[in-house]
């Protein structure tokens, strides 16, 4: 097993990746009354493993199942979930577990940031995704007809347990979908990751857990520097100003997975920075996303293709900064950085053209 700390003060908080970590999270849990908030699918694998792990040392535990997928992650649920806990007559000691992917963990951490003001919960991210994504850094939310996580919070777990052994279960379009957001810290700022990226295959199991172990540490280190967002964090999302937007355009549906909307949104990011002349590693971030199986050309998933609809949705994203689009772009592999001066006609050509 492998420890990582995200360091926020009295907020800090340890990340455990390893094997059959599932089976021993009663050893880090307060023996306190626990709630598990799932999804169908996620309940079908693994909630029953876990409640008999709990219970067998002693810890009364109950579970809500929500419907499995992006549409959960709104006010319905937000509202659904919170008033079933409110019904078990919960302590601000009791503690949640969000099991599942990034749609269970952020509804979740909303849920347990709210209730009550805040009680504890603990993230046991089932997705690769969630893994090296999702479930670190504390941001919660639920998506509105306004855009995608415009409505959360910052809410920090206190612990996540990464189970490598939960992945085996993925399935190959979810499991790429995590990778978006693995090879997305080595194009941040850690160059020679991407390059070990492209040189490793994670179907080894090894490959897997430094991939996992390094994509962590790369999010904590930003993490711990920026809780809030207010500088260096919104490295992180690297793809996500043109992800979100294509997200949108397919109705926040399976039709695109977050983790595919990523990968378009960091080959849109690249392309963007060398037509305005920052870099010329386009064509390499392309051919490594083609070598793994990632989607690369957004037009195949976005039938209607509409430039003003699209650049609407990026003018409705939470890093819009007095009234400026806030892109991340890139002037090398590794080499990413925050700009606020996108000439708005210039990323109309850009839509027009890719």
């Amino acid at each position: 097993m492998e420890k990582l700390t995200v360091n926020l003060a009295e907020r800090s908080y340890d990340i455990l990746i390893g094997k059959n970590l599932m089976s021993e999270a009663a050893a880090h849990l307060p023996q306190k009354k626990t709630y598990i908030i799932t999804d169908s699918n996620v309940a079908k694998l693994h909630l029953i493993p876990l409640k008999l792990a709990l219970q067998e040392f002693g810890i009364h535990v109950e579970a809500k199942i929500l419907p499995a997928g992006e549409g959960t992650k709104s006010f319905k649920y937000l509202a659904d979930v919170c008033d079933w806990l409110l019904s078990k007559k919960p302590e601000r000691k009791t503690t949640i577990i969000a099991l599942g992917g990034g749609v269970i963990g952020d509804l979740a951490g909303f849920a347990a940031s709210v209730v009550l003001r805040g009680i504890n919960f603990i993230q046991i991210p089932t997705t690769l995704l969630a893994q090296v994504d999702s479930s670190v850094g504390g941001k919660t939310a639920v998506n509105s007809k306004h855009g995608k996580n415009l409505v959360g919070a910052f809410y920090q777990p206190k612990l996540v347990l990464a189970d490598i052994d939960v992945l085996k279960t993925l399935p190959k379009r979810e499991f790429l979908s995590g990778y978006a957001e693995i090879i997305k810290y080595g194009l941040i700022n850690k160059p020679e990751f991407f390059e070990w990226l492209d040189s490793n295959d994670l179907k080894k199991e090894e490959n897997l857990a430094k991939a996992i172990y390094e994509s962590c540490k790369a999010k904590a280190e930003i993490v711990s520097a920026d809780e809030r967002e207010g500088g260096v964090r919104a490295l992180l999302n690297l793809g996500h100003t043109f992800g979100h937007a294509f997200e949108a355009e397919t109705g926040f549906s399976d039709k695109l997975l977050h983790g595919e909307g990523v990968a378009l949104g960091i080959v849109c990011a690249f392309k963007f920075s060398e037509k305005l002349g920052l870099c010329n590693d386009a064509d390499k971030v392309v051919q490594h996303f083609e070598k793994v199986g990632l989607p690369t050309n957004p037009r195949k998933l976005i039938k209607k293709w509409n430039v003003n609809k699209l650049i609407e949705h990026m003018k409705s994203d939470k890093k819009v900064a007095d009234g400026k689009m806030v892109f991340i772009l890139a002037k090398g592999i590794g080499k990413s950085f925050i700009s606020n001066d996108v000439d708005e006609k210039q990323l109309k050509e850009f839509l027009e053209q890719i």
